[in-house]
């Protein structure tokens, strides 16, 4: 996740990526977060993603970040975005195939948007701000 964060990719994050990143991932419009999620679902940067990358992205964002309703493993939700998506069936999603067939299923748009949808996160760290050292703002006021 870092590296997508890492604009300039000089190593670290500045304030500015910071607060891009957090503008994106808050409020930023459908295209530009599959865009990124694209990005971050393709580990090893070829352009395309494939079965052992999505499944292993999706098991750490539900480590962070688990979906209350999800039904399926990650193994199953894997499969099932591959059997929708993969559309010449090579077994890789590429950025064109991801976008399309993400925005055309709704099951697949609202869930992967609901597994990074960091609202929650950003709340519980803002709220523990709060209670330790009493600061209002925090991350929510820097993207917003």
């Amino acid at each position: 996740m870092f590296e997508t964060f890492d604009f300039n990719k000089d190593g670290y994050i500045d304030f500015m990526e910071y607060v891009a990143a957090l503008s994106l991932v808050l409020k930023g419009k459908v295209e530009q977060k599959l865009r990124w999620y694209f990005k971050l679902y393709d580990v090893d940067g070829n352009g395309c993603i494939d079965r052992d990358e999505l499944l292993t992205i999706i098991r750490a964002i539900r480590a962070i970040n688990p979906c209350s309703d999800s039904t399926m493993s990650a193994e199953e939700f894997t499969d099932t975005v591959f059997s929708r998506i993969d559309v010449n069936g090579d077994g890789e999603l590429s950025l064109e195939e991801f976008m399309e067939g993400v925005q055309k299923d709704q099951m697949l748009l609202d869930t992967l948007t609901r597994s990074l949808d960091l609202t929650s996160i950003v709340r519980r760290l803002q709220n523990g701000e709060q209670d330790q050292e009493g600061a209002g703002g925090g991350a929510a006021e820097a993207a917003g």
